[in-house]
């Protein structure tokens, strides 16, 4: 069979010129080729049956548990693929590089969303979720031997947000197409939570973007392809990326640091701040985690607690703080 190959020389013949190709890709260990797969479509499915991926779909976006179709770690994450994926086919580049970018990219991320980034962060000093994304595929997965990979999928998941750009294209993607999708998503499960409406919104987003989510992210993603196109960069028109960064400012204003918010934000920090400072004071708890044999670090205490889910340090607080009752 030559299935991986055929896929490799359509990619040369079809994809732009600017497109990361498959066949080029580098891994850091050696392993055969796979017969069906091209490297970055072996990553994408790597990520998809890792446990680091599946504790997605227990982690807050935004709200906290608040219903059964708020947005969640996994299907914000889907949403940035299928954005991703439809500016890379636009630009004739490599969908399934853009795919494993972004089915990786917040899987570092910690429960309830950035306050527990946040909380981490005041506990250690030193706390990002893309580094942590990449740490969980290079270090933690498969019980220390990580995913093994490739270069150009690591260093989209990193530089999916601060201040390393990734160096292909198709990473660059995924670092616009998750700020488009988090703050259409976190608009529309603004509205369903009552917090605010599009009559709210400044007058620009509205001229230029919609009403809408789909509307706002149709004009968005059209908007970088028209910028983007045969360009060495992924980027927006000067118009759209000011109105883009209006419509942030809006949304941290009037959700994430809304004062309705406070209250369960200040609750979900006090949760991870415990969990951290418990098994700083009792490593022991962690033996099970790290082995017998070996003195629990700091860095694995912040390993785990950034790689609970929600519900999970929740029972976990409640059986480390709270007296249990004796059953009548």
């Amino acid at each position: 069979m030559r299935i991986r190959e055929e896929i490799e020389e359509r990619e040369e013949a079809i994809l732009s010129p600017l497109a990361a190709k498959s066949s080029r890709a580098e891994r850091d260990r050696y392993e055969p080729k796979d017969p069906l797969r091209t490297a970055f479509q072996r990553d994408r499915d790597r990520i998809i049956h890792s446990k680091c991926f599946r504790r997605l779909k227990h982690k807050t976006q935004v709200y906290i548990a608040p219903g059964d179709h708020y947005r969640t770690r996994m299907t914000h994450t889907l949403e940035v693929g299928q954005i991703g994926r439809t500016v890379a086919r636009a630009l004739r580049l490599n969908e399934d590089l853009v795919e494993a970018i972004a089915m990786g990219h917040d899987v570092g991320h910690t429960p309830f969303g950035h306050v527990g980034e946040f909380a981490l962060r005041d506990m250690v000093g030193h706390f990002n979720h893309n580094e942590q994304s990449l740490r969980m595929v290079e270090v933690i997965e498969k019980n220390g031997c990580g995913l093994n990979l490739t270069k150009e999928v690591r260093d989209g998941i990193l530089g999916h947000t601060g201040t390393h750009i990734p160096y292909t294209l198709e990473g660059q993607i995924i670092r616009t197409a998750d700020r488009i999708a988090y703050l259409c998503h976190d608009f529309d499960d603004a509205q369903r939570a009552g917090m605010l409406d599009s009559r709210a919104l400044p007058i620009e987003v509205r001229e230029y973007l919609g009403i809408t989510p789909s509307e706002m992210i149709t004009s968005m993603v059209k908007d970088m392809v028209e910028s983007s196109m045969d360009q060495a960069a992924i980027k927006m028109s000067p118009v759209i990326t000011e109105v883009m960064n209006s419509f942030r400012r809006f949304m941290f204003t009037n959700v994430y640091l809304a004062p309705s918010m406070i209250p369960e934000r200040e609750k979900a920090a006090y949760v991870v701040k415990h969990l951290f400072t418990y098994y700083l004071e009792h490593p022991e708890a962690l033996r099970h985690e790290v082995g017998h044999n070996r003195i629990v670090s700091v860095t694995d205490i912040v390993d785990y607690v950034a790689g609970l889910t929600d519900q999970y340090a929740i029972k976990l607080f409640k059986e480390f703080h709270i007296p249990h009752i004796w059953d009548a």
